[in-house]
Parts: structure tokens; C-alpha cells; sequence
């Protein structure tokens, strides 16, 4: 991750220069690829990010942000509630196999929505920085898949999902949950020419995704890239 966030921060410095901007369309519309990590929870997820947007100034614009990522995690029993942790004790485990041996690999699909302001600075003709609020509405899917850990048959963790199903702790190996996020982003875009920019965006966020299961929020990060389009009438202010 660290590799990644390095190569996101040496583009978005990689180009400067001196001279205005001359024209800022009315317009933008960005679609590219989004990487989002969340540690906490041992889930690294990759896919898809797109955002549109309307300038009301040339500092000021409003629009909205999709993203949907995909990948795979671990879920160890530390990071459920305490009250989870005690039921899981009390299922039958092996000679030698404690709680803290449980671990469960599982698939987990996020979408974001985020709509709200950006501020940008645009000194530099050939580039433009931003920051913006990260606030909106997440939501996760997530299959638990006791029986692939490291592509091995994981029997205890298979029994002991079976018993928290069976005391209605989770309906099914499928859950989900909608809540909120917030935090704050930005980054930089090069203006490869008057319509066509090169986008760079990190955010750090806080997210309350499965709060009846997990004893702790979680803080993710996103680092999207990929290109904009400018186009509309010239905001001269």
C-alpha cells in the first residue's frame, strides 16, 4: 500500500508550472481505477471509480462520487464485539484449538456515494490541486468463506458459522450493511491539454460498516487515478 500511496503522491507533483490557467469548462466527468484499503479488517479491495461535477467558480465546483471495489479479507475473532468473542468460546473446538485461532477468509464487495464541494487551486497552467470533504453513504457486501482458507478445508471455523447462524447471530454466510462514512480527500490533476486532465484522488475516510458484529469503526483509504474531462462554457471567475 505504502508503493502505492508513493507513486499516487510523485504524479500528482510530477508536473508544474507557472503560468494561469486560461480556460475552465463548465464541466467535469472522470471515470478510472480505484484501489481502497482497509487494514483493520486485514481487506484490500480494486475496481472501479467515477465522478461528475459542475463548476461554479473557478475555485469552486459540487458534484457527486461513485465507486465500487472488489476483493478479500480475513476476519479474526479480536476484532468482533466482546460479547461475540465470549459466545464463540463456548462452541466445541478441538484439543489445542483456542478462540484466537479462528480465522475466517471472506469476499467483500463496497460501494460508495458521496456527493459535495471541492476547492481547487489553479496557479499552475498545467496543473491543479484539490481538497475536498469525503461524506456520503457506504455499502458493503460480504460472503464468508470458511471453507477456503488458502484454498484448505477449514472445518472448525465452518462449525462454528453454522452455530452462529443457528443462534441467529447472522442470517447467512451473505450479509450486508448500509451506514455513513466521512473524512476528507484530495489530490492533483495534469492538464494534458485544454479538455482532457489526468486525475490523481486519496481520501481517508471513517467508516461504521457492521456495528452490531465488529467491535471498532474502521479507517480506510482510497487512492483513485484515471482521466477527466472538461468541457462547457469558460468559467472566467
Amino acid at each position: 500500500m505504502r508503493k502505492v500511496l508513493v507513486a499516487a503522491l510523485l504524479f500528482c507533483l510530477s508536473a508544474v508550472a507557472v503560468a494561469q490557467q486560461d480556460y475552465v469548462g463548465r464541466y467535469d466527468s472522470y471515470a478510472g481505477f480505484s484501489y481502497l484499503d482497509s487494514p483493520a479488517i486485514n481487506l484490500t479491495q480494486r475496481d472501479f471509480n467515477t465522478q461528475v461535477g459542475v463548476n461554479l467558480r473557478r475555485w469552486l465546483a459540487v458534484g457527486f462520487d461513485y465507486s465500487i471495489q472488489e476483493g478479500h479479507g480475513t476476519l479474526l475473532p479480536g476484532e468482533l464485539k466482546p460479547s461475540l468473542q465470549t459466545l464463540l468460546g463456548e462452541f466445541p473446538l478441538p484439543p489445542g484449538f483456542t478462540v484466537a485461532d479462528l480465522y475466517v477468509p471472506f469476499g467483500a464487495t463496497t460501494q460508495t456515494f458521496t456527493g459535495g464541494p471541492q476547492l481547487a487551486y489553479r496557479h499552475f497552467k498545467w496543473f491543479t490541486l484539490f481538497v475536498h470533504p469525503s461524506i456520503g453513504a457506504i455499502h458493503e457486501h460480504i460472503n464468508l468463506e470458511p471453507g477456503n482458507a488458502s484454498g484448505l478445508d477449514n472445518p472448525v471455523a465452518t462449525g462454528v458459522l453454522q452455530g452462529l447462524i443457528g443462534r441467529g447471530v447472522v442470517k447467512s454466510p451473505a450479509i450486508s450493511d448500509t451506514t455513513y462514512f466521512y473524512g476528507f480527500g484530495g489530490g492533483g490533476e495534469f492538464n494534458a491539454t485544454k479538455h482532457v486532465h489526468l486525475r490523481c484522488d486519496i481520501e481517508y475516510v471513517h467508516v461504521f460498516l457492521f456495528s452490531s458484529l465488529l467491535e471498532n469503526s474502521r479507517n480506510s483509504m482510497r487512492v483513485s487515478i484515471g482521466p477527466t474531462f472538461n468541457f462547457g462554457k469558460n468559467i472566467s471567475k
